[in-house]
């Protein structure tokens, strides 16, 4: 995956402790994650599971949505997380190929 613009939800297990993102590269973005290389919320509670991505054609549209997925109450989070992947699989690999 080349760089593009993305909004993305990483969690630290099934209906664990959720993350929002914005990025310009998402695999580049998501393996800092994975490796602990972004201090902050993400690492100090572990969450490196990427269970949700959203692509956009720019980086605007990608911050306006990061800032209304922000906003959501967490039930609309899950929902929208269980729509696209019910399992909570780790997409890391579908993304890093």
């Amino acid at each position: 995956m080349e760089k593009q613009p993305a909004v993305y939800i990483l969690a630290s297990k099934r209906n664990g402790t959720l993350y929002i993102g914005v990025t310009s590269n998402l695999i580049k973005r998501v393996w800092e994650h994975k490796e602990k290389f972004v201090n902050g919320f993400a690492e100090k509670h572990n969450v490196a599971l990427l269970v949700y991505y959203e692509l956009h054609a720019n980086m605007e549209s990608a911050i306006t949505r990061e800032k209304i997925l922000k906003k959501w109450n967490r039930e609309w989070k899950k929902r929208i997380i269980e729509k696209e992947n019910p399992h909570w699989l780790d997409l890391w690999d579908k993304i890093n190929t």
